[in-house]
């Protein structure tokens, strides 16, 4: 499958461009560098986006005029070997993935902490019912995507390293506070302002990974950050086996003081983010993060060196990360260019539809097994083989899209993994054994989540920082809106089986399917159509539109889509 390349030649050892020298090998030697020329994804090559004096100058003012926080190291003619790169990625995974994993969790934890919650009889205690659990779902989630893309923006402008520990601290606050509500109305209040607190983190996480990853390294991390949904909710059901044991000490409910502990668990994370999260792989310093130190090459928790190496990978990978610098703000021109691109709504399509026929069961699946005679503490217990199997399918999947490159036909596999679950469960009968239908709740709730694919095409299409922090938050506004719908198909009156809502599933996964399979044809196509016009232009002609041309994100020429 064709993908996003330039027209390069090797530049001059020597040649200087604004504001930047030749440098030598460093560590690189002649077998590293070998390698490298070997496998293109380790290390430098001689050829790349800057080889030509023309684009690394083009670049350059580029970097310049935008302020880019990195460009004090852009090098064209920086070169490093593949042992080097190796080191750096390991580090950066460990530095900044590990802890964008930990915020994660905290947030997914405080979002479904409300599942183990109605197993413990919340909703009877606040006279409530299935209805009303789901307009309560509908209210966070109509919430949650109202602030999406306000949220993501305002990182945008005063920096993710700011706006995250701030928006943790809030919702672990707000999470903690659900322990005192007493009724439906405190119910509804809570689940709003939990989904404003929340909704931005998402979009602006996939924007601040792809400030240190390449495009090819970030869809087994964005796998890895979805990873902390099913291990959080096996550490989720342990805590809350626990916490809810906790009911009738100081007369308070099990649910009470499941989110209270898990309320004060996050504000925990949020204020250890403030010291941990650095706002770019070049501005790391800080006093419990390491000073700068002249003497040994140090500018906090990276060497001058790996400074360099990260911030030249990146752009050789990508030359649209340094369009913009990580506190400049989108304009509204540049959000409604990112929204009218047609290019991205195959994807955001799919965002909307291609999770709705998992999500009843597994939000559920703690309540449907108290209905079907388990206890609290089995409900909550019965729940950890499915997350298991979420964990291991996801992790498989993301890992064969990216060996295979191929992202839509591997996407498609969530509604290929559940459409058979969902049928058996609208065909057995009500007298079927609940082990049977706990085992087939346990298939659909262990689904392969594409998800990560998904936000990994989409970051890897937009093509420029602007459209990629736009399209982020639509994608995952697109997926609310699919959420907002599933939290409705299960029905108060179609408990404790729900043969209606299973069987919309059913065709919902199948017209899922063929939606797939349409837009992969569509990127095909377009690429083939960009194609046609890159070959009917000379190579000067190509050369000084690579140096000359105006057009951004997907509307470029040079790029080709990830499909």
């Amino acid at each position: 499958m064709a993908e996003k390349g330039v027209q390069t030649s090797k530049i001059a050892d020597n040649e200087e461009v604004k504001g930047v020298t030749a440098s030598p090998l460093a560590t690189a030697d002649v077998e590293d560098l070998q390698n490298d020329l070997k496998d293109p994804s380790l290390g430098s090559t001689p050829q790349h986006p800057f080889s030509t004096p023309e684009s690394a100058q083009y670049w350059s003012d580029v970097y310049e005029t935008a302020k880019y926080e990195g460009r004090h190291r852009f090098d064209p003619t920086c070169r490093w070997s593949a042992t080097e790169e190796k080191r750096l990625v390991r580090k950066l995974d460990w530095r900044i993935m590990a802890w964008v994993w930990v915020m994660f969790s905290s947030l997914d934890l405080v979002r479904r902490n409300v599942n183990p919650a109605i197993s413990d009889n919340m909703l009877d205690e606040l006279d409530m019912n299935t209805n009303d659990f789901n307009t309560g779902q509908t209210i966070y989630l109509t919430s949650f995507l109202a602030a999406e893309l306000p949220g993501g923006l305002l990182s945008k402008k005063i920096g993710p390293d700011v706006m995250t520990p701030i928006a943790i601290c809030i919702w672990g606050v707000i999470c903690a506070c659900q322990c005192m509500i007493k009724d439906r109305t405190g119910f509804f209040i809570t689940r709003a302002l939990l989904g404003f607190s929340q909704g931005g983190f998402i979009p602006e996480m996939v924007l601040y990974l792809s400030y240190f990853f390449k495009s090819n390294e970030l869809p087994i991390r964005l796998s890895i950050f979805w990873t902390a949904i099913p291990l959080t909710q096996i550490i989720g059901s342990l805590l809350a086996a626990g916490f809810l044991k906790m009911r009738g000490l100081h007369d308070w409910s099990g649910w009470q003081w499941l989110f209270l502990i898990e309320g004060l668990m996050s504000v925990t994370v949020g204020l250890v983010t403030f010291v941990v999260m650095p706002a770019s792989i070049t501005e790391s310093g800080h006093i419990l993060r390491g000073k700068a130190s002249s003497l040994h090459g140090k500018t906090g928790w990276f060497t001058e060196r790996e400074e360099k190496i990260g911030v030249n990978r990146i752009l050789r990978d990508d030359p649209s990360k340094g369009d913009m610098n990580n506190r400049q703000y989108v304009s509204l021109q540049g959000i409604w260019q990112a929204v009218k691109d047609i290019d991205l709504w195959p994807t955001y399509m799919l965002g909307i539809v291609a999770f709705i026929p998992f999500q009843p069961a597994a939000n559920y699946l703690s309540l449907t097994l108290r209905n079907l005679g388990y206890t609290v503490f089995e409900a909550n217990m019965l729940a950890i083989p499915g997350y298991t199997l979420f964990f291991i399918n996801i992790l498989t999947v993301v890992w064969l899209s990216e060996r295979y490159r191929e992202r839509l036909i591997f996407g498609a596999t969530s509604n290929f993994w559940v459409l058979p679950f969902l049928i058996a469960l609208v065909t057995i009968p009500s007298s079927a054994s609940p082990w049977v239908r706990y085992a087939l709740l346990t298939g659909v709730n262990g689904e392969p989540y594409t998800h990560a694919i998904l936000v990994g095409m989409i970051s890897r299409n937009a093509n420029s920082v602007g459209t990629r922090a736009v399209s982020a938050a639509v994608y995952n506004i697109c997926y609310q809106i699919g959420s907002i719908v599933a939290v409705n198909v299960y029905r108060n009156d179609d408990k404790p089986y729900y043969y209606r809502g299973n069987k919309i599933l059913v065709g919902l996964a199948s017209a899922n399917i063929v939606l797939f399979f349409l837009a992969k044809l569509y990127y095909i196509k377009r690429n083939q159509q960009k194609e046609r016009q890159w070959r009917l232009l000379s190579d000067f002609d190509q050369a000084n539109y690579l140096s000359t041309t105006k057009d951004t994100g997907t509307k470029r020429l040079d790029i080709r889509f990830a499909h």
